[in-house]
This record gives C-alpha cells, structure tokens and sequence, in this order.
C-alpha cells in the first residue's frame, strides 16, 4: 500500500474540502486532495488523491493518481492509477501501472504502456483505441501479404517428422 504525504510543512499540499464546487482549469505542483465537486481540466506531475465524497468530470493528466470517489473522463497517468475502495470510475484511462481493489466500479478504456511509450488518450470516436500490437513496428499490410504468400507457397519439409 503507498504511503502519502501529511503534515510538514505543507508545501506543495492542498486539501479541497467537500462543499467546494469548483468548474475551469486547476494546475499544481505537489500532493493534492480533491474531495468536492469538479469539472473541467486537471493538471500536475505529482499525486492527485480523488476522495470518498469527490464528483469529477475532467480531463486528468498527471503524475500518479489514487481514485476514491467517482470520475468521469479520460485520465492521463505517466506513474500509475489506484481505483481503491468504492471508487465509481468511468473513464477511458492511460497509464503504466493501473491498481483496482474489490468493489470498485470501472466502466472504460484501459491503454497500459511503458513509461516510455508516449501515448495519446483515445478520442471520443474511438480513432485512436488500438491495441499496442496493432500500431508501429510493422510493415504495411501489403508487405505482410506478400511475406505470408511467399510462406504458404514454399514447400513444407516433412522430412524432419
């Protein structure tokens, strides 16, 4: 289980309370704890902590993040996601490392990439869900034509049976 950040001297922490209702665009550096209503776009390199009472709809790109509430949208992680307790998560998500405990409820798109992979979130039309083995490092489909035909058209050696 990760240990979070608490007491110090508290830069670079915030604690949004639970009768906050915010709506724009939030940027921080730091550990952040979201326990009111939020809509819009959310930015960071660090840990981004969605409680129990949190209702977000945003677009998330950050560090790592730990999901308690619910969320809707698409989520960007370049560390990791934890959808921990009764978290209620739908959205498309992006990330290296994804942790989801029993009981949690995930309704979306899950790209699991190496940290160095720069990857992009899946459009709303669904343009760009492809599976890791069906983009880069393969030639076009007419080469691989070609390739599986002059295969099938050698002769098989059943001499090493």
């Amino acid at each position: 289980m990760r240990e979070y950040q608490s007491g110090g001297d508290g830069a670079g922490n915030a604690t949004f309370g639970p009768g906050l209702v915010f709506e724009g665009k939030l940027s921080f550096q730091g550990q952040v704890r979201f326990d009111g209503t939020f809509t819009g776009e959310i930015t960071t390199d660090d840990l981004l902590i969605i409680g129990e009472t949190a209702k977000v709809s945003a677009d998330i790109t950050c560090g790592s993040v730990v999901i308690n509430g619910e969320v809707n949208g698409k989520i960007k992680a370049r560390d990791s996601v934890e959808l921990r307790g009764h978290a209620r998560v739908k959205a498309d998500l992006v990330t290296p490392s994804l942790v989801m405990d029993k009981g949690v409820v995930f309704d979306g798109y899950c790209n699991m990439m190496d940290k160095r992979d720069i990857v992009s979130l899946p459009s709303a039309n669904g343009d760009e869900r492809r599976k890791s083995w069906q983009s880069g490092g393969r030639g076009n489909k007419h080469q691989d034509r070609r390739n599986r035909e002059a295969i099938e058209a050698q002769p098989a050696d059943l001499s090493a049976q």
